[in-house]
């Protein structure tokens, strides 16, 4: 799959992944749904839920890092920054061969365009808040949210390949 197909694979992904209504106990749902999945699939991945930037759901899985969760608070920034998932911004970056310091002034400390991070969008209103996972290389982060997310909402969307 080429760049611009990966960006209408993501464009399509972040239309068709939207809630009709998201509250806390959704949020929780969703965090246990993540953690299910990759236990399912032996991850460990450390996961973050938050709705207008105050966290609802939080959880490092046996076998991750503090350096995990500071992946998550890199790409969950990406997501707030451009409201887009953070595979996508990344893809875009690369399509245009610049970084986010060069193109945005944003610093790599701060932000981090790899897959992973996902905009919560509800209907009628936009991005309210992110999802974001970090454990396993970035498609992988990107597919395991996607799929759960997917499936959470009783869709079926193709993964990125």
């Amino acid at each position: 799959m080429n760049i611009e197909d990966g960006l209408q694979a993501l464009a399509m992904q972040e239309t068709a992944l939207t809630f009709h209504h998201f509250d806390h106990t959704t949020a929780w749902e969703l965090g246990i749904a993540l953690k299910t999945a990759a236990e399912q699939h032996h991850l460990a991945i450390a996961i973050e839920i938050q709705l207008t930037g105050h966290t609802l759901f939080s959880y490092a899985m046996p076998g991750t890092t503090p350096d995990n969760a500071d992946w998550v608070r890199r790409k969950r920034n990406v997501v707030n920054h451009f409201h887009k998932s953070s595979y996508a911004v990344g893809l875009r970056l690369q399509q245009r061969q610049v970084t986010l310091e060069e193109r945005y002034g944003l610093s790599v400390r701060d932000y981090a365009a790899h897959g992973g991070a996902f905009p919560i969008r509800l209907a009628g209103v936009g991005c309210i808040g992110t999802i974001a996972i970090s454990g396993s290389p970035q498609r992988e982060d990107h597919n395991l949210l996607v799929d759960t997310l997917a499936h959470f909402l009783g869709l079926s969307l193709p993964a990125m390949h």
